[in-house]
């Protein structure tokens, strides 16, 4: 996901427009992803269209960023924590920054399949985003920040979407955590 630098916090900017997370308005604000750490805010700053609506969710796991970045940093693999992914195939690319892979869910989610665009992997600064294109810590310690902006269907509320997209990062987030956890008793 692009990041947009901004002079106002989320915050703010959602009081300013009347809004708490969600873009009404015809013009786009900029998604300050709040309670995100510092030295990662400026990766979870989102430009906000029309019917789109954003946050971000911040999981502490015990476990060395190590443990937890060899998972996180394998685009060909979110099944490997995310719960709600069911296959993954990388379409075009190789791992690194540009490659496509179509992301397929279990049942019972509002979309089949993503398509989705990798955009930043860096494996110094341990941070990795990707771009949705198509679809139907130190010390023992690692916090992981996942932010997004999506699309609200017809028929839901900006806070159902929020609250339901919110849900399945904070599943994949706790998985992440379980697993890396796991891992590192072993």
């Amino acid at each position: 996901m692009t990041c947009f630098p901004s002079k106002k916090t989320f915050v703010e900017q959602e009081k300013a427009a009347g809004i708490r997370g969600c873009a009404v308005t015809a013009d786009p604000i900029s998604c300050m992803a709040h309670e995100v750490p510092a030295t990662v805010a400026r990766h979870h700053d989102h430009v906000v269209g029309p019917n789109q609506c954003c946050s971000a969710v911040v999981q502490t796991v015990a476990a060395p960023v190590a443990a937890v970045w060899s998972l996180v940093r394998r685009f060909d693999t979110p099944q490997a924590y995310k719960h709600f992914v069911k296959s993954c195939d990388v379409i075009v690319g190789d791992g690194a920054v540009g490659t496509l892979r179509r992301v397929r869910v279990i049942s019972g989610l509002p979309a089949a399949t993503s398509t989705e665009r990798l955009e930043i992997l860096d494996d110094e600064k341990h941070v990795l985003s990707f771009r949705v294109v198509g679809g139907g810590g130190g010390g023992g310690r690692t916090v992981v920040v996942e932010s997004y902006v999506v699309d609200v269907p017809p028929g839901n509320t900006t806070e159902e979407t929020r609250m339901f997209v919110d849900t399945i990062v904070k599943c994949n987030l706790q998985s992440l955590a379980q697993i890396t956890e796991h891992r590192v008793i072993e």
